[in-house]
């Protein structure tokens, strides 16, 4: 694309938000808008409002259409990152109007795409690139008010009354005010937090909320509390029944900046700022005439990145990382007040998130475990940090779209909400639960008894939402009970058909599960068949919880290598010690360095990064490939946070490792 080629615009959803951007395009320098995609074509002024677009029906229509570089999305919140995606895939720019999708995770998943894509995209808060917002950094920065102390802001109206046929109002499309005008807030707070700072926008470390839910389960009227790690306190809210004053309050140790309707900046279609300079007695009206229109700001803003081969905004633009932690903070204030979307619940949420069925795939290699009677993915899932469903059911469809079909859960992760999660998600997706290889894991420390088992599987078979697991593990051992009673209890589950694979134990030393394979052969009883230990290229040296066991050592490889013994290895990539994270000259992660820190380690971690820069690969693709590569079975449990992680993850499975490698690796 040349310097001078004009943007050729779409907008999908054709609302008064589209309309007030269409206005923009016409009024900028390097768009037009050639069309606009409806689902109602016939609609009344459609040609009235967006004059001289193509009307095209359809969506999906307008994502193949030759004559179209960029997309703006004015659909309503739910459906920003399935059209984000559609739009990214289809090799088009995209502009997705605030919020670019309903959570952190979502819009991660949305610019993961558009980095694969290669293609520009941005999150549409047009305030961000006036020149208003400019000078307005340009005054904290100079340190005009002294040093920033509290930030107050607020956007809030009143509908009047409770419209139940109002978005606004409607909770299974996000409607309230967090997510529709919350955002212009905390976007606002953490970019003069950052800029007091020298940066582009700073993230705060702590965030309370309360809020008032209406009768349909939205907020109302919420406000919320930002703590920065340079001390400074934003007082934020927002509301959708509510008349607040909107006015953006900058309070420093030597006076206060104020700004009225920040986001309106010179207004809509051109005119005179404000800033107000309060210092003592003192009051300075500093004045901003823009004669462009509001939106032309933005329209030209992702132009000129389009033009110049960039995939986001500027500063003080909203930039991915930006982007993502400003819904990272919108997360945690719902998250406060408990509030919840009917859509991203399971009920609602039963489609992948750019809109399609979930079905399995094929690129994720398969093995065969003793024991197990339908093949495994080389991986298994483990998915115990995600807050709902909605964050966790990104990476599990991911996982399984790409052929993985096993997954790690236990009694303890999340208090039972993870078990629910997993739960939800194969019935949802109507996955088969004969493709799926599932392991179930309980009596854990202190509750780790024989009578536990099966009172714990109870309750996990039932948030699991099926009548069996296929692997089982205790998920700690108690050597002040004799291994017999243990193995009594597992083998009668097995009897019962609650086991229908293997089971055996996590964090189990090498004696007591020989203890326990020799009572088992002794009283006819089913013995223990796999275990769940830590292992990996680098040796774990202090345990990273109380009652933890590493396999990693030469003893240990030993027997494995002489048992066959399936090993289902948490850690299995050294938890950021094959990452920049680690180093011999960096000391904060005290975790890091507690458990790995050894020049035995380092020497490993040295050879990974030789072989990697060798492969064109990372080094932690290099310690993933190194614990498969085992002459017995291995199988790595993998714990991605997004998409692009597990992607990451799954790119070292096409690495083959010989066997001179890995002994060169182990040094």
């Amino acid at each position: 694309m040349t310097s001078d080629q004009p943007i050729r615009w779409g907008i999908i959803g054709p609302g008064t938000i589209a309309r007030t951007f269409a206005d923009g395009v016409a009024h900028s320098r390097t768009g037009r808008l050639v069309a606009i995609a409806t689902r109602n074509p016939a609609k009344p002024g459609l040609a009235e409002g967006f004059p001289g677009a193509r009307i095209v029906d359809g969506y999906e229509a307008l994502l193949s259409d030759k004559e179209i570089d960029a997309i703006y999305i004015a659909v309503p919140h739910t459906g920003h990152a399935e059209w984000a995606i559609k739009a990214a895939r289809a090799g088009k720019h995209i502009l997705v109007e605030k919020p670019i999708a309903l959570s952190a995770y979502d819009a991660e998943a949305v610019y993961y795409e558009a980095k694969k894509a290669g293609v520009f995209a941005g999150e549409a808060f047009m305030y961000r690139v006036h020149p208003q917002t400019e000078k307005l950094v340009e005054l904290v920065k100079s340190g005009v008010i002294g040093t920033v102390r509290i930030i107050r802001s607020s956007f809030g109206f009143n509908m009047g009354s409770y419209k139940p046929e109002h978005r606004l109002f409607a909770n299974d499309t996000a409607g309230g005010g967090i997510l529709d005008v919350g955002g212009y807030p905390v976007s606002m707070a953490r970019l003069i937090s950052g800029a007091a700072e020298g940066k582009a926008f700073l993230e705060p470390e702590k965030v309370s909320g309360v809020a008032h839910l209406g009768e349909s389960g939205v907020d109302e009227w919420a406000s919320a509390v930002l703590k920065f790690p340079n001390e400074i306190i934003a007082e934020v809210s927002c509301s959708i029944m509510a008349q607040q004053d909107n006015v953006l309050r900058i309070i420093g140790s030597e006076g206060r900046i104020e700004v009225q309707d920040f986001w309106f900046a010179s207004g809509h279609k051109g005119g005179v700022g404000k800033i107000e300079i309060f210092k003592g007695g003192s009051r300075e009206t500093v004045e901003l005439r823009e004669d462009r229109w509001l939106y032309s700001f933005e329209a030209d803003a992702a132009g000129d990145a389009i033009r110049a081969g960039k995939t986001e905004f500027s500063s003080p633009g909203m930039s991915w990382a930006d982007s993502i932690g400003n819904l990272r903070v919108l997360d945690q204030w719902r998250a406060s007040v408990g509030l919840e979307y009917g859509v991203e619940k399971a009920s609602k949420r039963t489609a992948n998130i750019a809109g399609g069925t979930v079905a399995r795939g094929n690129s994720v290699p398969q093995r065969q475990i003793p024991g197990i009677s339908k093949p495994a993915s080389v991986v298994t899932l483990g998915f115990e940090f995600f807050p709902n469903f909605a964050s966790a059911s990104l990476t599990l469809d991911a996982f399984y779209e790409a052929g993985g079909n096993a997954f790690d859960t236990a009694y303890v992760y999340g208090g039972g909400k993870t078990e629910a999660i997993f739960g939800d998600w194969h019935t949802s997706r109507k996955v088969p639960r004969e493709e799926i290889v599932l392991i179930g894991k309980g009596a854990h420390s202190p509750l780790c008894y024989p009578d536990m088992i099966a009172k714990q599987l109870d309750q996990s078979l039932s948030r699991l939402k099926t009548d069996y697991v296929d692997i089982y593990f205790m998920h700690r051992d108690n050597t002040g009970v004799p291994v017999g009673e243990f193995v009594d209890a597992m083998d009668a589950e097995v009897k019962r058909g609650r086991i229908r694979g293997i089971f055996g134990g996590s964090n189990w030393t090498r004696a007591r599960f020989d203890e326990a394979i020799a009572y088992a052969e002794k009283t006819g009883k089913t013995a223990p068949a796999a275990l769940s230990n830590n292992f990996s290229l680098a040796e774990m040296l202090d345990p990273i919880w109380a009652g933890c066991v590493a396999a990693s050592d030469d003893d240990w490889k030993k027997w494995l290598n002489e048992k066959q013994i399936p090993n289902f290895a948490w850690s299995s990539q050294g938890r950021g010690f094959f990452t920049d994270r680690a180093g011999r000259d960096k000391r904060d992660d005290e975790e890091i360095v507690r458990v790995w820190y050894s020049e035995r380690n380092f020497g490993r971690r040295d050879r990974a990064i030789e072989l990697a820069n060798k492969l064109g690969r990372n080094p932690i693709h290099i310690a993933l490939a190194y614990v498969i590569a085992q002459p017995f079975p291995v199988i790595p449990l993998i714990g991605p946070r997004t998409v692009a992680e597990l992607e990451d993850s799954l790119s070292a499975l096409d690495i083959r490792l010989t066997p001179e490698q890995v002994k060169w690796l182990e040094g």
